[in-house]
């Protein structure tokens, strides 16, 4: 499900206008990017956690010339699935 199918199922599941639903859609979104700008983290009761991981340094290594490389760290966003969605799937 790309988003413009998203916006199309919550209009249909809330009855709203797809210009309200693209709306909420949109502020939904920027709210999470937001607070995971802040280094904080968004919980959804039954659905999940969004939140921020960091990734260490590490070295890797450029697969075209083998020579070793320095890989930065590196702030990551991260979701952890909360028990009614991982019921829902299975």
């Amino acid at each position: 499900m790309n988003k413009t199918e998203l916006i199309d199922h919550i209009a249909t599941s809330a009855d709203i206008s797809k210009a309200a639903a693209a709306r909420a859609l949109d502020a939904m979104i920027d709210g999470v990017t937001t607070t995971l700008a802040k280094n904080d983290s968004v919980t959804l009761v039954g659905f999940g956690t969004f939140m921020v991981s960091e990734r260490a340094a590490r070295t890797g290594r450029n697969p075209r010339t083998k020579e070793e490389i320095t890989i930065d760290a590196a702030k990551v966003p991260k979701f952890k699935a909360g028990k009614a969605l991982k019921d829902a799937v299975n």
